[in-house]
Order: C-alpha cells, then sequence, then structure tokens
C-alpha cells in the first residue's frame, strides 16, 4: 500500500470533479478524500495499491465531461492507513 497526494489544475470546480473523484476512486478500491482548494484546484489524499492509484490517476487526468483538466500533480508517499473509505472534505 501507498500513498497519494495529487493537486488537478484546470476547469475542475463546479464541473462535479468532487462526485466524480469520489464514484472512480471507489472503483478502484482506493480510499482517503477530495475537496476544492481556494486557489480553483482540487485536492485529494489516497491509499491503496500503486496499480489502483495508477488507474484512478488516469481516469482523474481524463474527469467528468464539464471539466477540461490542465494538470494533475502527483506526490508518493507510505501508507498511514488512517482512511477506511473514500469522501468529500469541505
Amino acid at each position: 500500500m501507498v500513498s497519494a497526494h495529487i493537486l488537478v489544475s484546470g476547469r475542475v470546480q463546479r464541473v462535479g470533479y468532487r462526485a466524480f473523484a469520489v464514484r472512480t476512486a471507489l472503483k478502484h478500491g482506493v480510499v482517503g478524500g477530495v475537496r476544492n482548494l481556494d486557489d480553483g484546484r482540487v485536492e485529494l489524499e489516497v491509499e491503496g495499491t500503486r496499480t489502483a492509484i495508477h488507474a484512478l490517476l488516469q481516469d482523474l487526468r481524463d474527469g467528468p465531461p464539464a471539466a477540461h483538466v490542465m494538470s494533475v500533480e502527483t506526490h508518493w508517499g507510505e501508507a498511514t492507513g488512517r482512511f477506511s473509505t473514500f469522501e468529500i472534505w469541505y
């Protein structure tokens, strides 16, 4: 298990991106959360297998239909086991 801190830039707020991220994370079996940042980016903290997170990253690059993803920045780390599900953080 590994962790990833992910920052998604582009038109990713007010387009259903967080709900898309939850559905996609659950599909890939990763845990953690997603939130909007004040600067217009979306931030995810995830834990799972490296394979599952790579699959999640590919889907995050595509995003939901109304989004326009410019970049997905990922920082890898060791999993802590602090998450049990995937949710939207406010």
